[in-house]
């Protein structure tokens, strides 16, 4: 491992040289790609050469040992090797992780669907509820949300909403988020008190360019209709809402949201892209609805990979085990904590196999 850090760092050294030519500088696409190299390994590089420093003051330190005769200094010299050794252990155990594969879409932008499961008018209101949660969360990181389609009724339920996140690294943290949440609480339409439990599923896919994928234009179906919502005062009088339907495929993407055809177009273009590129990297499944059922299941209570659970104010997740509290916290938006256990736990068991 220490050789392939060294090579890193001997790379890296040769980005900024060759960033620093005449020749590059002038070359605005060449220098492009070498900055986009340089951001990759720049964190890992910086690791290292934190470890060599450590490593290298504790040479010094057991260097001076050997040849030191004063009992004072060498009592001095002596207490800063357990930090010394702390930190070279801490050092290479975030120098293991930062060498693990990278999945790479894990810079990308990301479309996210929410769909009311098992449960009723409460299912479709948690789907509202962790709709929310996601646009809290964007908005504490400084990412945009963009609403691509959204199915919702008069009493704040959603039976489905698609909608977009723009952001450095969202697909890094929302990619633990894919699969079905269980809600256990007293709805607001039970009169006697009863807990009920409802499921909404999450899917998050990676957006794709266009470079990407090149979708024939006449391989698409395109319908234009009035837009609608919840109520009369939100049926456009201009037709402006579109329909894809992609005609090899079968996919169907609605975008109603925005008040511009053109937007409109665009936007459902995106999550078609996006639907396309992760069945092509699904192969082993026909078409993106069913990646999406080995990401959320059918919606049944028993498929949860996370329960929130009013009552007893807390957040299990299943997959790791870990229960939180606060809840309240956690549904306004505060997840840092609970995807870092999640990827934790990811990066544990890649580690493992890594060393198998």
């Amino acid at each position: 491992m220490l050789d392939r850090l060294a090579l890193l760092e001997k790379r890296f050294a040769e980005i900024e040289m060759e960033m620093a030519s005449p020749d590059v500088i002038s070359n605005v696409k060449r220098l492009q790609e070498l900055a986009q190299e340089r951001s990759d390994i720049e964190d890992v590089v910086t690791l290292y050469r934190q470890y060599k420093n450590a490593e290298k003051q504790l040479g010094d330190i057991h260097s001076m040992l050997d040849t030191e005769t004063d009992e004072e200094l060498r009592i001095m010299a002596k207490q800063e090797i357990v930090p010394l050794e702390s930190a070279m252990e801490r050092l290479l155990g975030e120098l293991k992780v930062s060498l693990l594969p990278r999945d790479p879409n894990d810079q990308r932008d990301v479309i996210v669907e929410i769909r009311a499961g098992t449960g009723g008018d409460e299912a479709g209101i948690f789907a509202a509820d962790l709709f929310r949660m996601y646009g809290r969360y964007a908005q504490t990181l400084g990412w945009n949300v963009e609403i691509i389609d959204k199915n919702e009724s008069a009493i704040g339920s959603i039976k489905e909403v698609v909608f977009e996140i723009r952001g450095k690294g969202a697909f890094s943290r929302l990619k633990y988020e894919r699969g079905v949440h269980r809600v256990q609480r007293v709805p607001v339409t039970e009169s006697g008190g009863r807990i009920h439990t409802s499921t909404a599923t999450v899917a998050v896919l990676p957006e794709a360019s266009e470079v990407e994928l090149d979708i024939n234009l006449a391989d698409l179906r395109v319908d234009i209709f009035h837009s609608g919502g919840a109520g009369g005062q939100n049926v456009n009088k201009v037709a402006t809402a579109v329909r894809l339907t992609h005609i090899p495929s079968g996919l169907v993407v609605v975008c109603q949201d925005e008040r511009s055809q053109l937007r409109n177009r665009q936007k459902a273009m995106d999550v078609l892209r996006a639907r396309l590129l992760e069945a092509e990297r699904t192969k082993h499944e026909n078409e993106v609805a069913s990646e999406r059922r080995t990401q959320v299941g059918s919606g049944e209570r028993a498929e949860k990979i996370r329960t929130y659970n009013f009552p007893q104010d807390r957040v299990t997740d299943h997959r790791i085990g870990i229960t939180m509290h606060n809840l309240p916290k956690i549904i306004a938006g505060g997840l840092d904590e609970l995807i870092d256990a999640v990827a934790a736990s990811e990066q544990a068991k890649a580690l493992e196999s890594e060393l198998v």
